[in-house]
């Protein structure tokens, strides 16, 4: 039997940003909802949940980034350019909020304008990834196997609903890991929070599932004729039943149940945008294989992630793992 390789790479790929999605998006939408925690106590007992875990999620923005560009470089050299003002922009939005994040506590003096920082660059970053996935998926011009199209063919009313979408779930994310973390006031702000995030989350991924198919002839094809609707029609039936079992656990005040609950949520969205996408790359464009690096430098990127990838996962685990329980009351850890 021989093994494509191709197609373990983009599961890899595609575990790495989902992973980014999940360790990252919370502490994004942590970072939106900020301001609508006191100031004090609330603010540095959010603040204090990520504080220990921020800087190691971002390790898989790399894996993501960097894999496409070493796994796909076809892929990268189409994608970036077509999308190079939001990933500039997300970018930007990430240095800022990581600078933010740690002049708060050694600049009281300006820590409303350090907190207000925090707030836009996780806005701006979450943003941008939003409208990264639309740009992707309503569609990419290519000619000559390369970008083709205009410095603004990413800015749709698409690209905006999905954008919104995601800066929406990462603010469901945030709230639902501060409801695990936190105790007293601010949990109870996050209950609430959290009730108007999963609202928000699941009416704007009902008008993305609903606009998607309309984009293109393939994507109904994929979601809505046989054989392909007997695995896709799975997806919006476990959602709804993942949607259902999360405001049961909000109104029952569940610590941990709501996050997870979240995350499969999240899981869903990625099935969902696998069964929209496979096996292309580039919408309708480009494949995995047209996009695939040379099969020796798969066997050799496959070796390093072979021996990287567990070393991650261990150190991720683990710091998670030290740091479990409830934020306490300090100032800082």
């Amino acid at each position: 039997m021989t093994i494509d390789l191709t197609v373990i790479w983009a599961f890899i790929i595609a575990f790495g940003v989902f992973a980014y999605v999940v360790m990252d998006g919370f502490d994004l939408g942590i970072g939106i909802l900020f301001p609508s925690f006191r100031v004090g106590e609330g603010r540095n007992r959010a603040m204090n949940s990520i504080a220990p875990v921020w800087d190691g999620n971002e390790t898989w923005l790399v894996l993501g980034g960097g894999g496409l560009f070493a796994a796909f470089p076809l892929a990268y050299a189409i994608i970036l350019p077509a999308t190079y003002p939001l990933m500039i922009a997300m970018l930007l939005g990430l240095v800022f909020r990581g600078v933010a994040f740690e002049f708060r506590w050694r600049d009281a003096g300006h820590r409303p304008f350090w907190d207000m920082a925090f707030f836009g660059g996780s806005l701006v970053a979450a943003l941008s990834q939003g409208m990264i996935l639309g740009a992707i998926l309503q569609g990419i011009t290519v000619e000559n196997r390369a970008y083709a199209g205009s410095w603004w063919d990413w800015l749709t009313p698409y690209t905006l609903l999905t954008g919104l979408g995601v800066v929406a779930g990462y603010c469901l994310l945030g709230a639902t890991w501060l409801i695990w973390k936190l105790d007293g006031q601010p949990q109870d702000h996050a209950y609430k929070v959290a009730r108007r995030a999963a609202v928000a989350t699941l009416l704007l991924l009902i008008a993305v599932s609903l606009y998607t198919p309309m984009l293109d002839e393939d994507y109904w094809h994929r979601w809505f004729e046989a054989p392909g609707i007997y695995f896709a029609s799975q997806v919006p039936l476990l959602t709804a039943i993942l949607a259902a079992a999360l405001f049961w656990a909000l109104a029952k005040r569940r610590q941990a149940a709501p996050f997870w609950l979240s995350l499969g949520i999240f899981l869903l969205g990625m099935a969902g945008l696998g069964v929209s996408m496979f096996p292309f790359v580039v919408p309708d464009q480009v494949t995995i294989w047209d996009a695939a690096a040379p099969h020796r430098s798969q066997v050799f990127m496959l070796v390093g992630v072979g021996l990287t990838l567990p070393l991650i996962l261990g150190y991720t685990g683990w710091a998670y793992w030290v740091f479990r329980g409830k934020v306490g009351h300090e100032g800082y850890h």
